[in-house]
């Protein structure tokens, strides 16, 4: 894994039944989570610092994940967490999307379900609360700590983090659900209900509440935005069409083509039906810009010689031909040996239920902001058509001293 030793955390929880009100005093427009990629999974790993006495634990970021859970009994194990109740408030919260859990019995623990988001199981796992620690983001208190009680996770079974990157003890589920670390964050800071990410292959960034003091204005007002549809707790987006260089896919029989947003997922991948159109017209445009087919390399279905810097563009047009989300070069080529370089699109087979799904190596290096309060999503398409990064981004930022 990417070394996460110099990982920061900056978020704060206040739990509360009715009103928001000041973390002690702490005043911020945004908190921020440095995340590195795992170079074996493919994983995008973050790191909370929580607990008595304070340690650290290392979380897979899921888009889709209701809310954070880990394995409390390895790693860092913290002496100040507190099972919640199964008739309190923040049980009934922490259910609130799960139809007929929402009983409970006296003098026993809220028991909610952990989902593991890279192999598709689920556990059962015990709520509890625990101090949170983060580090502030103010830079006149640079390097002050604040510690905040009554953050809500839940624990679950060692046996759980089957499939995650080695050392990740559990998940930072980023979903709509009540007790996700944005809808936590948004009502105990006070920050509107979105997050932004940028991931990369390196150091990339999570983050809610306003991105212009990270990113600076210049990149977070070119946004284009899209409508964001919520399902569960994943994110989806409409996308009208397909072009590849220009060129219009045959897909309309399938009408809109919904796409979901994973960072769970490594490739984009597509149902059979809809792959199977995309790379054939892929194979037609690399043909006509002189590309040279060679073996296919596991699991990638199209690969060509890395000789020549060109490959064809791919657009995702959503709900006009003004707005797309325009992939190319390292957002689409998967570099697998000095000669050769495959297309970082699968066929997810016949059963995928969403005919897209739009995996993290699509969205490396784009500035991502989910706007939940307005069920928009904002978008930079590649930041390297900027002649930036998402790292070197954060390093030239007013918190370049962060990293």
């Amino acid at each position: 894994m990417a070394s996460l030793s110099q990982f920061l955390l900056f978020f704060s929880f206040l739990f509360c039944l009715k009103n928001t009100f000041p973390v002690l005093g702490f005043q911020s427009n945004f908190a921020l989570f440095p995340v590195a990629k795992d170079a074996a999974t493919l994983q995008y790993v973050a790191r909370i610092s929580h607990g008595a006495p304070l340690g650290s634990t290392d979380l897979v970021v899921d888009l889709g994940g209701s809310f954070l859970w880990m394995d409390c009994n390895s790693g860092h194990v913290s002496s100040s967490y507190r099972l919640v109740s199964s008739c309190s408030v923040n049980c009934s919260r922490a259910k609130f999307h799960d139809l007929g859990s929402t009983s409970c019995l006296l003098n026993t623990n809220c028991y909610v379900s952990p989902y593991n988001g890279v192999t598709g199981s689920t556990s059962m796992g015990e709520l509890v609360e625990d101090v949170i620690a983060f580090d502030s983001v103010d830079p006149s208190d640079v390097g002050q700590s604040t510690t905040v009680d009554h953050f809500l996770f839940a624990c679950a079974s060692t046996f759980h983090l089957q499939g995650l990157a080695s050392g990740a003890k559990g998940m930072m589920g980023l979903g709509k659900a009540s007790i996700s670390l944005p809808s936590q964050l948004s009502s105990s800071i006070g920050h509107p209900q979105k997050f932004s990410v940028c991931l990369s292959s390196s150091t990339g960034v999570l983050l809610t509440g306003s991105g212009d003091t990270v990113f600076g204005t210049k990149i977070a007002r070119s946004l284009a935005y899209t409508p964001l549809i919520t399902k569960q707790n994943d994110y989806f987006i409409n996308v009208q069409s397909i072009k590849i260089n220009g060129r219009r896919l045959a897909v309309h029989e399938h009408g809109k083509l919904e796409a979901k947003l994973s960072s769970v997922v490594p490739y984009t991948t597509m149902v059979s039906s809809v792959y199977a159109i995309f790379s054939k017209a892929y194979v037609e445009a690399a043909t006509k810009m002189n590309m040279t087919r060679v073996e296919t390399v596991a699991p990638f279905g199209l690969c060509f010689s890395s000789k020549g810097p060109l490959v064809p563009e791919i657009d995702l047009v959503l709900q006009s031909e003004m707005v797309k989300w325009r992939i190319q070069g390292r957002n689409s080529m998967v570099k697998v040996s000095e000669e050769s370089m495959c297309l970082g699109f699968l066929d997810g087979g016949l059963e995928q239920s969403s005919p897209i799904v739009i995996g993290g190596l699509q969205m490396e290096d784009n500035l991502l902001e989910f706007d939940i309060g307005s069920s928009m999503l904002g978008f930079s398409s590649s930041l390297l058509l900027k002649e930036t990064t998402c790292s070197s981004s954060l390093l030239d930022s007013t918190l370049k001293q962060f990293f």
